[in-house]
């Protein structure tokens, strides 16, 4: 073979045929052997990765024939101190094939921000729900995430015939099923996930600036020692769960 190292990393990058590899395999020079095998790394990851995916799309793999438009539901932000709960609807075409959307708890930052896009640009359909401090405090913060819930299906341009929700029970005239854990079992909800987590992450970016010294663009609004330390010294914001503790301590 007669190809440079730097030939065989871009051949191995289109496709190879199994003879290609059948050649490489038999080519003595190390550096060969070296792209040989990070190319087959590669590829067991990307096969276990498939794996894994299709095992999460079995909800949808047993509704689609019935419900051919089905929306996925999850929230994030119900914990924190600060800031609102978010959450999002996701019907996603029948031919999503990005492997990597799972629990958005399990992907880092960046490549939370490369499937946000790539879930945008094909999903049949995406909606947000908001529900503020304000509303959190009024109604409790379960109440208040099922009014975000409802608020994003509400929002999507396509009526869903079937929703596969996070956790919570929603009162819903359309056919749902709530799961435990459902990020990690529906790539619906797992779009879901990812949507609502940089949505609301962008949000506290934002109020990172309107309300600097609580460090809410790295706490997300969470009570970590630097947000406790901000509230000690600077007070509540408008922003701020009233109805959690220790905000209703503070206010006492």
């Amino acid at each position: 073979m007669s190809e440079s190292i730097v030939q065989i990393k871009q051949h191995l990058m289109t496709q190879p045929t199994a003879a290609y590899l059948a050649q490489l395999a038999s080519d003595p020079r190390k550096g060969v052997q070296r792209c040989l095998l990070q190319y087959q790394k590669q590829q067991a990851k990307l096969v276990a990765q498939r794996a894994a995916f299709l095992e999460r799309r079995h909800y949808e793999e047993q509704l689609w024939p019935q419900y051919p438009q089905i929306a996925g539901i999850d929230e994030v932000g119900r914990g924190p101190l600060a800031g609102p709960v978010v959450t999002a609807a996701v019907i996603l075409p029948h031919d999503f094939a990005v492997y990597a959307v799972n629990d958005s708890k399990q992907l880092t930052a960046t490549l939370r921000q490369q499937l946000y896009s790539q879930i945008l640009e094909q999903a049949v359909s995406v909606a947000i729900g908001v529900s503020d401090a304000a509303t959190i405090d009024r109604v409790n913060i379960l109440e208040a995430t099922k009014l975000a819930m409802q608020q994003a299906v509400a929002g999507l341009s396509v009526r869903p015939g079937h929703l596969l929700i996070d956790a919570v029970k929603l009162k819903t005239d359309i056919p749902t099923i709530s799961m435990f854990k459902g990020d990690s079992h529906s790539i619906s909800i797992a779009a879901a996930s990812i949507v609502a987590k940089v949505i609301r992450d962008r949000l506290m970016l934002a109020y990172d600036q309107a309300y600097p010294g609580y460090d809410f663009a790295d706490n997300a609004g969470y009570g970590t020692a630097k947000h406790l330390a901000g509230l000690a010294k600077l007070g509540v914001t408008p922003i701020h769960r009233r109805s959690f503790a220790p905000i209703k301590n503070q206010l006492k």
